[in-house]
């Protein structure tokens, strides 16, 4: 677990006025079909730079997460799994807070849905209900994959995933136009020292 008292507090601030500005907190729906249930929810702290200098530094004090490098050479940091963001990246921000509303509220969701996450809630029909209400007060500019329509019809029938936009253009989860980690490549330098617990 992150000690957060320890981080100085000109970094914990700068870190978190860089976020307030370029972070993104997301909860990111993914059809499974080999599976009863037919969604995998994952949440993500995510940030994407050209330049790795600040992101190298969330990794630092963070002391979680991971980075690579799109094949735009857009670099990519993110916390996508659920313990680290529970006792890393989530008491950073309650320690070092934001000013902008949108963040503060985009974070108090965040916390809440990984809250909820924590006790298995996810892995349930009402607890996908929950999730969905709480995404929706979310990311006011964020274009999602699938909607909350296409997430509760999976339920009712699982074989069927409804069509894709048709403009041919790949959305995300993920605010703006970052990607997915599987759509990206890590450098063989830090693919070797990414952490594990990311």
């Amino acid at each position: 677990m992150l000690k957060v008292e320890a981080i100085p507090p000109d970094i914990g601030h700068y870190l978190a006025g860089f976020t307030d500005g370029e972070g993104s907190f997301n909860v990111s729906f993914r059809p499974r079909s080999d599976y009863a249930f037919p969604w995998k929810v994952s949440l993500c702290f995510n940030i994407s730079q050209r330049d790795p200098v600040v992101l190298f530094l969330f990794k630092k004090h963070l002391e979680c997460g991971t980075m690579r490098q799109r094949q735009d050479g857009v670099w990519y940091y993110e916390v996508n799994n659920l313990r680290p963001l529970l006792e890393n990246v989530i008491p950073f921000f309650e320690r070092f807070h934001f000013l902008s509303a949108k963040k503060k509220r985009d974070f108090s969701k965040f916390k809440a849905l990984a809250e909820l996450m924590s006790h298995g809630r996810h892995l349930s029909r009402e607890g996908v209900d929950e999730i969905l209400a709480i995404r929706r007060g979310m990311n006011d500019r964020e274009t999602r994959r699938y909607s909350d329509e296409i997430v509760l019809a999976r339920f009712e029938n699982p074989q069927r995933l409804y069509a894709r936009p048709s403009d041919g253009m790949r959305q995300s989860d993920l605010h703006g136009n970052v990607q997915s980690a599987a759509e990206m490549t890590a450098p063989a330098d830090e693919a070797s020292n990414t952490d594990k617990r990311s």
